[in-house]
C-alpha cells in the first residue's frame, strides 16, 4: 500500500470548489481543509467529502498553512489552494522529487489555460517579487500557492508570517538553509464558480499581499 501524503488545503468561503477539488485527490493523498472562518459552510461541506477538517481561528493564509502542517501526520506535506483553480492530479509530480531525495522542496509555476484567469496586476507583482527571488539566489519565477516538502522539514525552518506573506518567507529561509528547490508547470485555471480569490480576485487583495511580502523582505531577506 502507498505512504500516504497529506494535502493542505487552506479554506475561506471555498464551498462550491470543495467537492471538485477533494474528489480530484489521488489516491492515497488525505485532505486535510484549515477552516479560517468560512460562513458559507465550507466545513461542513469538506466534512461531508471526506476532508479532515481543522480550524484555525487567526485570519491569514499563513496562519491556516501553519495550523494545516501541524496537524499532518505523514511524512510527505502538499499544501493546495481549495479554490479549484488547481488540479490535484499534478501532485504526484511534484511529489517526485522530494520523495525520490532530489529535492527538498517542490513548487508549480503558475502556466494560466485562458487569458484573464491570472489578472494582470497580481501577476505583475509575483514577476517583481520573483526576480528579487532569483537576485538573492533562489531559482524561481513565481510564488505559487502549490508546494511539497517533507513535513518536520518545514516546521524546522521556523516560518513565522502568518499572512499573506508566508510562502515569500518560507523560500527564503529554505534558500539559506541550503535546500534544494524544484520548480514545475502547473495549469492554472479559473476558481470555481461561487468562489472569490483573497488576493488576486482585487487590487486591494495584491496590495495587500504586496504590504506583506515587503515586510518578510526587509526582515527575513536582510537576515533578521
Amino acid at each position: 500500500m502507498p505512504t500516504p501524503i497529506d494535502v493542505v488545503l487552506p479554506c475561506l468561503d471555498e464551498a462550491a470548489a470543495l467537492p471538485g477539488v477533494l474528489t480530484a485527490l489521488p489516491p492515497g493523498y488525505r485532505a486535510i481543509v484549515v477552516d479560517n472562518g468560512s460562513r458559507d459552510g465550507s466545513p461542513e461541506v469538506a466534512a461531508a467529502y471526506g476532508a479532515r477538517v481543522v480550524h484555525e481561528p487567526r485570519r491569514g493564509y499563513g496562519a491556516a498553512v501553519h495550523t494545516g502542517v501541524e496537524a499532518a501526520e505523514a511524512e510527505l506535506v502538499c499544501v493546495l489552494d481549495a479554490d479549484g483553480s488547481f488540479d490535484p492530479a499534478e501532485l504526484p509530480a511534484l511529489v517526485g522529487p522530494v520523495a525520490a531525495g532530489t529535492a527538498d522542496l517542490s513548487v508549480g509555476r503558475r502556466r494560466p489555460v485562458a487569458a484573464g484567469v491570472w489578472p494582470w496586476h497580481a501577476r505583475a507583482g509575483t514577476a517583481l517579487v520573483a526576480a528579487l527571488l532569483r537576485h538573492r539566489g533562489v531559482p524561481l519565477h513565481d510564488l505559487s500557492p502549490v508546494r511539497v516538502a517533507r513535513r518536520d522539514a518545514l516546521l524546522d525552518l521556523g516560518v513565522t508570517d502568518r499572512a499573506f506573506g508566508y510562502p515569500l518567507e518560507l523560500l527564503i529561509r529554505a534558500a539559506a538553509a541550503g535546500w534544494r528547490i524544484h520548480e514545475r508547470d502547473v495549469r492554472y485555471a479559473p476558481r470555481a464558480a461561487g468562489t472569490r480569490s483573497k488576493v488576486s480576485g482585487s487590487v486591494r487583495g495584491t496590495w495587500r499581499a504586496t504590504r506583506d511580502f515587503a515586510g518578510v523582505l526587509r526582515t527575513v531577506g536582510d537576515g533578521r
